[in-house]
């Protein structure tokens, strides 16, 4: 909970040093980022630092509201913003976004995502299809028509392809986030077996 309460303190400062412009540049893309989930309208408009940090915390998380954060900050041009939220030390020590990202999903979380390292293997590998399209399908990473599209595949293998090529290339970090959660729930010991290798 300490980590919470700290990483929430950090975005809430890094909002409250923009420029009033800035920050309404910040709100703007909070509210076009694509993937899900997706940030009501109405808990963005007209709010101030303190609410916007809470409402990114209560959607994403603690460390997905700590990487949105750097991704739109990044996005509307304010690098020394970002580069100060992501490696900077707060007291008490704020764990960085690199070791955040680094537990939860292995290693070469640093590098590129988990799901796109271990893209081949997943491919090959991951035998409870129709289960992992429906919950993507429940999350909104997937339409009904891609839905449809990734089942008409013969195998599994194809499946995951046509999986890999479509939604899951378009749905962004945040998609692949889901993905690898509900990956981790369905097939556990495959998972566990990739970020051990």
């Amino acid at each position: 909970m300490s980590h919470l309460l700290t990483d929430l303190t950090a975005i809430q400062d890094a909002l409250e040093d923009l420029t009033e412009k800035k920050f309404k540049k910040f709100c703007a893309a909070l509210l076009d980022r694509r993937g899900e989930p997706r940030v009501k309208r109405s808990s963005v408009e007209g709010q101030d630092y303190i609410t916007i940090a809470q409402v990114l915390v209560s959607t994403f998380t603690e460390p997905g509201a700590l990487r949105i954060t750097l991704e739109l900050l990044r996005e509307i041009d304010c690098n020394e913003e970002a580069e100060r939220l992501g490696e900077l030390p707060h007291e008490p020590k704020r764990i960085s976004i690199i070791s955040i990202s680094q537990s939860i999903f292995g290693p070469s979380a640093g590098a590129s995502h988990f799901v796109d390292t271990h893209r081949t293997a997943l491919i090959q590998r991951v035998s409870t299809v129709p289960p992992l399209l429906d919950e993507l399908l429940d999350r909104g990473i997937i339409k009904q028509e891609g839905y449809n599209t990734i089942m008409a595949q013969a195998t599994s293998q194809a499946r995951m392809r046509e999986l890999y090529t479509g939604p899951l290339n378009a749905c962004g970090s945040s998609g692949k986030d889901i993905f690898y959660k509900i990956l981790e729930k369905l097939e556990p010991y495959l998972i566990s077996d990739l970020r051990n290798n």
